[in-house]
């Protein structure tokens, strides 16, 4: 395993062992609910959006170590984006993780999860909270499945 592996592995288990931003919010403007049957991930996901800009976002759930790590690194990672920012960083997780991304520059310190693409049950529980962003964003009201 190379030094950047080792270094990947890491932040994923530091994110899954101290998940950051893992709490209800007190008020919000988006909310969807995600679920992945094959883990049995469950999340629920909160935003408050003002002026097309992501000023907080939180999550609550239970979930196997790579869901967690990615909800965690999600929402660090979309705070103080606009709205566009946070539609192509999702596009651009996506792609990572599915094997059609030409780069891994553009996610930052997301490319920590691109390993998952070579475990593709995996996949699911890595873009469950993506998903469940995709869903908040578009004010979808029914849970977000990865089936």
């Amino acid at each position: 395993m190379s030094d950047l592996d080792d270094l990947y592995q890491e932040t994923i288990l530091d994110h899954s062992r101290r998940p950051r931003n893992f709490r209800e919010a007190e008020s919000f403007t988006q909310k969807a609910e995600g679920y992945n049957p094959l883990c049995g991930d469950k999340l629920i996901l909160y935003l408050v959006v003002e002026d097309d800009v992501i000023r907080d976002v939180t999550f609550q759930g239970s979930g196997c170590a790579i869901s967690t790590a990615s909800a965690s690194m999600m929402t660090e990672s979309l705070k103080g984006k606009s709205l566009e920012e946070a539609t192509n960083l999702f596009r651009n997780f996506h792609e990572m993780l599915t094997g059609t991304a030409e780069t891994e520059a553009e996610i930052g310190k997301l490319a920590a999860f691109s390993g998952v693409r070579e475990f593709p049950i995996r996949v699911k529980c890595a873009t469950l909270a993506w998903h469940t962003l995709r869903a908040a964003l578009e004010s979808r009201k029914e849970t977000v499945s990865t089936e």
